[in-house]
């Protein structure tokens, strides 16, 4: 047996790191610490979000393709899935100095290290160090946030720890949606926010505290236990508690629910890191308005989670709420599929659906958290931490795999990144030039391009262009030669001139306003004019008539073929090396994110089975009965524990 817990509580000096309370704090001080908490990890996941948010700048200061960008994920989540099973054994260096110091590293990297990256593998590779200092901190802050928080209370406190990457995920979008357009350069975004959360770490390296071995190594069901939970610390052989906690974590009920949240939680991964990507290239929102969207999702996440904590506290029953939020997640996500292929899609339908599937997921995962922490307790209260780890590695592990899946199925997703902008803009620079030559075909407009004399190109080009036959194209070609002058005659002619007198050949007002037009073209007199027009009887009334009709199409052409070349040849090239690329994945990008979103629904129809593996009850009425008897046995203890006074 230990001896007594007798050690000082830690002063704001000997807490930089000896953090341990000897003591289960009062409410306003436990209220503190799991504040600190919370607002510690909000700071945490704003640094780790803000690259989604800015996805799109890094991608084109890097010139990174989107296969490099999203693999940058996937490798800063394998790293964090390291160090969450790691945190599992640094535990012993203490929780909160993971927490607060770990911050710390975050914030100077990404003040200082993040911005002054100038190459995408040096990105890389902070971004890594900032994954794997995550990744411990994931384990350690839900470890603190269930030592100070009964069971009875632990969903509330759950709900408020789950608004770490929820309300993190909210910060980086609202920021971001009022600064993307006056500050477009990635790094700004990175520096404010280190120097936002720098100072949240200051106050974490001061503030933050722990409950001593002896204390949390055990199940505190209601506040009414601290007294028992200090008595029985006094006793308690910490050493004994902490054999063999590894090998009872690997349970199906802890590894298992771990598996299974990881993998509800795909969707919710997928647009943390791509919501401005997906929006950009399948529905075009410009960055700063996909983020706004994002609000939405975060927001009504936020406000379900805390709320569904309270309920399932005030309920005492957690699988019921995880059952209701994972349907109303699964419809959310089934309604959400519905306009894949609907690129007109409002924004504020996407916003309402968005917000249902957050609701859902909010209800499911805090309550989650709540019974996943006390299925844990019921293998060993002393191995929260390591049960912690468990869930730590498993779902980083997944998020690994999800977003290789996600490179794998949305393949679509690469050109339209890597090459959609440039195209867009030349697009937007040069759209009736562009339309030409799709209406004439690059085919043909490379034949004229090496040889402008080509016959066979430069009638298949203005066939299409004209939609006459070759026949009247030859024609009126021939015209052109063998009688120039009487043509220049007749476009001297206004049309509506021309209109008069081919309805009446006699019409006296039109014959002399056509005298007076082809006078006033060629600087003649009447008579010559009136000459001019005599001579024009010599066109044969056959081909005349196709020329009247194929003549003007055939100049339009001719301005649209020479249009053409006032392209850019780099922007030419480009065209011709990825347009009809772009254009491909434009077509099958609708179909492959339909593909992986039907993926993450069925991620989260899989999450179900395992909620019937959990601890706790289904029944509120069971539940109430058994902290009445569990209240009845605390009493009975503490008196057993308690002196009585000697007989006179």
């Amino acid at each position: 047996m230990s001896s007594t817990t007798t050690a000082a509580p830690p002063t704001i000096l000997t807490g930089l790191w000896q953090r341990k309370l000897p003591h289960y704090p009062d409410t306003p001080a436990r209220s503190w610490y799991l504040a600190v908490v919370v607002i510690t990890s909000i700071a945490l996941y704003y640094q780790l979000f803000v690259t989604g948010a800015v996805g799109n700048e890094l991608i084109a200061y890097f010139d990174l393709s989107f296969a490099y960008f999203v693999w940058i994920f996937i490798i800063g989540a394998a790293f964090g899935a390291a160090a969450s099973v790691l945190a599992g054994v640094l535990d012993r260096w203490g929780r909160a100095n993971i927490v607060a110091y770990g911050v710390v590293i975050v914030s100077l990297l990404t003040l200082v290290a993040v911005p002054a990256t100038t190459t995408k593998e040096q990105y890389l590779v902070v971004y890594c160090l900032v994954s794997i200092v995550e990744g411990a901190v994931l384990v350690a802050t839900p470890a603190l946030i269930r030592d100070f928080s009964p069971q009875l209370g632990r969903a509330s406190a759950m709900g408020f720890w789950t608004l770490g990457p929820v309300i993190g995920a909210l910060v980086t979008t609202a920021i971001s949606t009022r600064t993307l357009d006056a500050h477009p350069d990635w790094q700004y975004h990175y520096r404010l926010c280190g120097v936002i959360c720098l100072a949240i770490s200051v106050i974490a390296v001061v503030g933050l505290r722990e409950l001593s071995p002896q204390l949390r190594d055990q199940i505190m069901v209601s506040l009414r236990d601290r007294a028992l939970i200090e008595a029985r610390a006094r006793g308690l052989d910490v050493r004994q508690l902490e054999q063999g906690q590894w090998r009872q974590m690997l349970r199906l009920n802890i590894v298992g629910s771990a598996l299974a949240i990881s993998l509800f939680l795909a969707f919710f991964y997928t647009i943390v890191s791509f919501l401005p990507v997906y929006m950009a290239t399948n529905f075009g929102f410009s960055p700063a308005k996909a983020n706004a969207l994002g609000n939405w999702y975060w927001t009504a996440n936020a406000i379900a989670l805390v709320l569904a904590g309270i309920a399932s506290d005030y309920l005492k029953v957690r699988k019921p709420f995880m059952v209701v939020g994972a349907v109303i997640s699964i419809v959310g996500m089934y309604l959400f599929i519905g306009y894949t292929d609907e690129p007109a899609t409002g924004y504020y339908t996407f916003a309402w659906v968005f917000a249902v599937i957050a609701v859902g997921t909010g209800i499911a995962y805090s309550t989650w958290m709540a019974s996943f922490t006390e299925t844990v307790e019921e293998r060993n209260p002393a191995a929260t931490a390591v049960g912690l780890a468990v869930w730590g590695g498993t779902l980083r592990s997944v998020v690994t795999v999800v977003l290789f899946g996600l490179l794998v199925v949305v393949n679509a997703a690469g050109p339209l990144v890597n090459h959609g902008h440039r195209l867009q803009e030349i697009q937007a620079t040069y759209g009736p030039q562009l339309a030409t030559i799709q209406q004439v075909g690059p085919e043909t407009l490379a034949a004229l391009g090496k040889n402008p004399n080509d016959q066979a190109a430069q009638l298949a080009a203005l066939t299409r262009l004209t939609g006459a036959t070759p026949a009247e194209i030859q024609t009126t070609a021939g015209l052109t030669t063998r009688y120039p002058e009487e043509l220049a005659t007749l476009q001297a002619i206004e049309p509506a001139t021309q209109a008069a007198l081919a309805a009446d050949p006699r019409d006296a007002m039109a014959g002399l306003a056509a005298v007076g037009q082809v006078a006033k073209k060629f600087g003649t007199s009447p008579d010559q004019a009136i000459a001019r027009l005599t001579a024009v009887q010599q066109i044969p009334p056959a081909e005349f008539a196709v020329a009247t009709t194929v003549g003007p199409k055939l100049e339009k052409a001719g301005a649209q073929l020479q249009a053409v070349g006032t392209i850019p040849a780099a922007d030419q090239e480009y065209l011709a090396a990825h347009g009809n690329e772009v254009q491909q994945a434009k077509a099958d990008s609708p179909k492959q994110w339909e593909r992986w979103w039907w993926i993450c629904l069925l991620a989260q129809v899989a999450f179900l089975p395992f909620i019937f593996l959990m601890a706790g009850h289904w029944s509120p009425k069971k539940a109430a009965a058994e902290a009445e008897a569990h209240d009845r046995q605390v009493q009975q203890e503490l008196a057993a524990l308690t002196p009585q006074p000697a007989e006179r």
